[in-house]
C-alpha cells in the first residue's frame, strides 16, 4: 500500500491541475451564487442553472440542489458546502461505474475494438494501454485498422516499435474488417493474450462509416460469437455535451462496453463525463489528462469528483 501512496497523490495533483479550467468555472459560478446568501428557492434555481451551464447535466444539477435543500434550506450556505455536496453527488453517480481494465486475463486472445470520432485520442490511448499491458507481462497484437490514413498506420507502428509489440497492418485503402479477421487468426496462432484494434475515426453522422464499423463487428463474430469482447469508446473531453450524441451513435453501431475520456487537461467541459456516464451507465475505464503514458490512469470516481469540484483529495 505504501509503495502506491506517492503515485496516487502525484496523480491527484495532476488530475486537479488538469481539471482546473473545469473546476474554476464551477467554483466561480458557485461563489457568485452563494455570496452571503440564504438558500432559498431563487438561489437554488441559480445554482441549478450554473451547474447545467458547466456541462454537468440537468439530473446532476437537480440532485445537488435537492441534497442542499434537504438540510440547509433557508440557512446561510458557504460555497465550500456547495462544492462538498457537488463532489458527493458526482461520486455517488460515478463510483458504480469504475471499471479498471484487465485485458487478456480470462478470454485469450481478448479482442478489443477502439472506436471514436476523429481526433478523440483513440490511437494514442490504444498505444498507451498496449505499453502498459507489455509492462505487466501480457502479450498483444496491435492492429492498424484505420486503413484510410497513412498517419494512423504509422502511429500504430511507432507504438508497436516503442513497446516491442507486433503490429498487423495493410496497404492504405485495404478492407479493415478483413484485416481485423486476419489479426485475430494470427493472435490465435501465436497464443497472444490480446488483440487491440484501432478503427478509422468517424463522425457519428456519417452513415457509410458507421456501416463499416458494423461490418468489422460482424466479421469478428464469425471467428468468435462473443467477439469483440470489449468495444471501448474514446471520447474527447473538450467536446462537452456533444459527447452525448457521439456515445449514442457508437452504442448503436458497435455495442460499446466501456469508455475512456481523454484531453481532460485544459478544458472547461470536463463535467460532460458525468452526463455521459449517467445517461448510458457505461463503465468508465480510464481518463487522460496529458500526453504521457502515466497521464492515462484508471478511473477513480472520488478523486475525479473532488478535483472537478475544486476540493482537496479526501
Amino acid at each position: 500500500m505504501s509503495d502506491n501512496a506517492p503515485k496516487k497523490v502525484g496523480f491527484f495533483s495532476r488530475l486537479a491541475a488538469g481539471l482546473r479550467r473545469s473546476s474554476s468555472g464551477i467554483a466561480e459560478s458557485v461563489t457568485a451564487v452563494f455570496t452571503k446568501k440564504k438558500l432559498d428557492a431563487a438561489t437554488l434555481e441559480e445554482l441549478e442553472d450554473a451547474l447545467i451551464a458547466a456541462d454537468l447535466g440537468a439530473n446532476t444539477a437537480m440532485r445537488v440542489t435537492e441534497r442542499l435543500a434537504k438540510d440547509r434550506f433557508d440557512k446561510e450556505v458557504t460555497d465550500e458546502e456547495v462544492k462538498e455536496a457537488l463532489a458527493e453527488t458526482i461520486a455517488e453517480t460515478l463510483t458504480p461505474l469504475e471499471a479498471p481494465l484487465d485485458i487478456g486475463a480470462s478470454v485469450k486472445p481478448e479482442v478489443v475494438l477502439f472506436v471514436g470520432v476523429n481526433g478523440s485520442g483513440k490511437t494514442t490511448t490504444l498505444g498507451k494501454i498496449a505499453a502498459r499491458l507489455k509492462a505487466e507481462g501480457r502479450s498483444c497484437l496491435l492492429v492498424a485498422g484505420d486503413t484510410f490514413r497513412a498517419a494512423a498506420v504509422e502511429q500504430i507502428a511507432v507504438w508497436g516499435e516503442r513497446s516491442g509489440l507486433p503490429v498487423e497492418k495493410r496497404d492504405l485503402g485495404a478492407d479493415s474488417a478483413g484485416l481485423a479477421y486476419d489479426a485475430v487468426q494470427r493472435a490465435r496462432r501465436e497464443s497472444l493474450d490480446a488483440v487491440l484494434i484501432d478503427t478509422a475515426g468517424r463522425l457519428q453522422n456519417r452513415t457509410e462509416l458507421m456501416d463499416e464499423l458494423r461490418k468489422i463487428v460482424r466479421v469478428l463474430a464469425k471467428l468468435d460469437e462473443t467477439a469483440p469482447h470489449r468495444v471501448i469508446l474514446v471520447l474527447d473531453g473538450t467536446v462537452g455535451s456533444n459527447a452525448l450524441s457521439q456515445a449514442e451513435a457508437f452504442l448503436e453501431a458497435a455495442r460499446v462496453t466501456g469508455l475512456i475520456m481523454t484531453k481532460l487537461d485544459g478544458t472547461a467541459k470536463g463535467g460532460a463525463l458525468v452526463q455521459v456516464a449517467e445517461k448510458f451507465a457505461l463503465p468508465i475505464h480510464a481518463i487522460g489528462i496529458g500526453e504521457g503514458i502515466d497521464d492515462l490512469q484508471p478511473f477513480n470516481a472520488n478523486a475525479f469528483a473532488r478535483a472537478i469540484a475544486g476540493l482537496e483529495e479526501a
